[in-house]
């Protein structure tokens, strides 16, 4: 962030939700001051119990307000937050549909002041009691001003990112819409279809379940009237996507039929090749990555104990999971480090009486 700071407050966040909450407790931790309102007063009284900010006063206007409520109120709150003068920039999902609401609501003047964003982090919790100043940190966050926007404007929603502790990624409405919905929208839809297949299994075939079909369904765990809000905000988009997956299900199942064996590989590629473009941590190159597999007792201390040694050794964990065995007390840590430290993590961890798998 610049030296001269030109948000200065106070910030008005309506909404004291996970983002809400968390957008406040990023801004006072800068030293702005910050004004607190919610459609559930419980939410306003939590968020400023933990330090997020304040009731606003009568007739205060503020300089910036974010407007972090569900979907369906987004344009609506926003028209209201405009009448008083204030730069606004909304947080929802998605961009193009609540600029198309407010610009038949209000004159140029108006919209010029008017900013989305989105930013992307998030929680498997929501409310305000999961708010944490750090949420944002070195998370993108999508500014994505329309065509008539002000400059100054732009320039003020910018610095709250920045204050955030976030990274500024610019896109226009249509850009950010188009994202998501490949890189959210499909995907979650994806993980319902597949989490719902498991309702009409019988129990011992559940029983199976290992971690990879946790990690395939975990966001179909979502609030549905939430997400369903989503997705019907961006359904042009989305429905495009669905489309031409279609076309490739299709494909898929000539090729699962052996109608089409080769193809079958080709598409098993394509997604490998998917997985290898998606942006490592820090937003940089995806990181060639190796698994040491840990088994770990299932009692008190025994994960600490395993990451005291990993720290001993001086291996970087890029990333883990835990399966627990259904058949022991036990746990099989997945860790994922630097290809070419795999080797020498699972010697190091042997030596020290730890059972390794490849």
């Amino acid at each position: 962030m610049s030296e001269t700071r030109i948000l200065t407050g106070p910030i008005h966040v309506i909404g004291s939700g996970l983002l809400g909450t968390s957008i406040g407790l990023a801004a006072r931790r800068a030293g702005i001051p910050v004004w607190l309102s919610d459609a559930n007063p419980e939410h306003v009284r939590t968020a400023i119990s933990l330090g997020a900010g304040d009731q606003p006063p009568t007739g205060g206007v503020a300089q910036l307000v974010v407007v972090a409520v569900p979907p369906l109120h987004i344009a609506e709150v926003v028209v209201e937050a405009l009448a008083t003068g204030a730069v606004v920039t909304d947080i929802g999902s998605v961009k193009a549909q609540p600029l198309t609401q407010v610009s038949d609501q209000v004159d140029e003047q108006s919209l010029a002041r008017y900013v989305g964003s989105h930013p992307m982090a998030g929680s498997e919790r929501s409310g305000p009691l999961a708010a944490s100043a750090a949420l944002f940190d070195g998370r993108p966050w999508a500014v994505a001003p329309h065509v008539h926007a002000d400059p100054a404007s732009v320039a003020l929603v910018t610095e709250l990112v920045d204050l955030c502790g976030a990274v500024a990624v610019r896109l226009s409405p249509v850009e950010h819409d188009l994202a998501v919905a490949r890189t959210s929208h499909l995907p979650h839809l994806l993980a319902v279809l597949a989490a719902g297949q498991l309702t009409d299994a019988v129990p011992d075939h559940l029983s199976l379940s290992g971690q990879g079909v946790r990690d395939v369904t975990r966001v179909a765990g979502g609030d549905p009237d939430l997400y369903g809000q989503i997705i019907r905000a961006n359904a042009s988009v989305v429905s495009d996507l669905l489309r031409d997956l279609r076309g490739q299900l299709d494909r898929l199942i000539l090729a699962v039929d052996d109608v089409s064996p080769d193809d079958l590989v080709e598409i098993l590629a394509r997604g490998n090749a998917g997985t290898q473009i998606i942006p490592g941590k820090h937003g940089g190159a995806p990181l060639e990555t190796g698994p040491v597999f840990v088994l770990v007792p299932d009692h008190p201390g025994e994960l600490a104990r395993l990451f005291a040694d990993i720290g001993e050794i001086g291996v970087n964990v890029e990333d883990l999971r835990i399966d627990h065995d259904p058949g022991r007390p036990a746990g099989l840590v997945e860790l994922q480090v630097e290809a070419s430290a795999a080797e020498q993590l699972r010697g190091a961890l042997e030596a020290r009486n730890w059972v390794t798998h490849r």
